[in-house]
């Protein structure tokens, strides 16, 4: 991989934990949150992080500069699939697969004066803790401190390269 294939790897991570930030901020601004435009309360919501998978693998790559020509089985397994730069395939590293919604039914708090109380007066509210909540944003900053850190490092060791090759 190049320093730029290594820049936007920890440019998808960086999208990614914002991303996980952004869900987490949600969670705790909807924590109190009993009715929905759905009709019940807020459901917690959390993200899936997948790892990005190359679309192009060096045999492949190969393969098509060389207008056709196929390696022998044996060759093809001992070849790893790389992506190549400028190849077109996806940077290794991370993507948001989906934001799926949290399973876990609300919790109910007896409260008859509540506009959303039930008949029985309990009310639904989000099953959401504030404290695994603080914990999951501080793992997405974090995260996305290390990934800035990893392309200032990176944009350094490309600014090196080119004061050596000045001269």
């Amino acid at each position: 991989m190049n320093l730029f294939g290594a820049m936007d790897t920890s440019g998808g991570a960086m999208q990614a934990e914002r991303m996980r930030a952004e869900v987490v901020a949600a969670n705790m601004a909807n924590a109190e949150t009993t009715r929905t435009a759905s009709g019940g309360p807020y459901h917690r919501q959390h993200v899936v992080f997948a790892a990005n998978q190359p679309q192009t693998g060096f045999l492949t790559a190969m393969n098509t500069a060389s207008g056709g020509l196929t390696a022998s089985p044996l060759a093809a397994a001992a070849l790893p699939t790389l992506a190549l730069p400028g190849s077109g395939a996806v940077a290794p590293g991370v993507h948001i697969a989906q934001v799926v919604e949290d399973p876990a039914p609300p919790l109910k708090r007896y409260d008859p004066g509540h506009p959303d109380a039930g008949p029985d007066g309990y009310v639904s509210y989000p099953d959401i803790n504030p404290l695994t909540e603080m914990v999951d944003l501080m793992g997405a900053t974090r995260a996305y401190g290390l990934n800035s850190a990893a392309v200032q490092a990176e944009k350094g060791m490309i600014a090196s390269a080119l004061e050596i090759a000045k001269s």
